[in-house]
């Protein structure tokens, strides 16, 4: 398995539309375990992103998906920058189904 944990920073009021296009882009991602926007209570403009994967090579093909394009041309304007990014190796846990 495969994960990614990252915090992205949203321009100044722009978080809710930037969760909105990165919700928009998730329904079909093949080998996608989990991928879960959650706000950052500390900060109004940041957004954490949980990702499991079922391999490194599943994600790297999600992101020549059509919908994971769109996706990420329409939420580039809405982004000030990267805080942090961690790749994982997911074990399990609760709502985590493994094939």
């Amino acid at each position: 398995m495969y994960g990614l944990i990252g915090r992205i920073r949203a321009i100044a009021g722009q978080r809710a539309a930037l969760a909105d296009v990165l919700l928009e882009g998730t329904a079909a991602m093949p080998g996608c375990l989990s991928y879960v926007i959650a706000e950052d209570p500390a900060d109004d403009d940041a957004l954490w992103i949980t990702e499991v994967w079922d391999s490194a090579a599943s994600h790297q093909g999600s992101l020549a998906l059509p919908a994971v394009k769109d996706a990420i041309a329409r939420g580039r304007p809405l982004i000030a920058g990267f805080d942090s990014r961690s790749e994982t190796r997911p074990l399990g846990g609760h709502g985590l189904h493994l094939a």
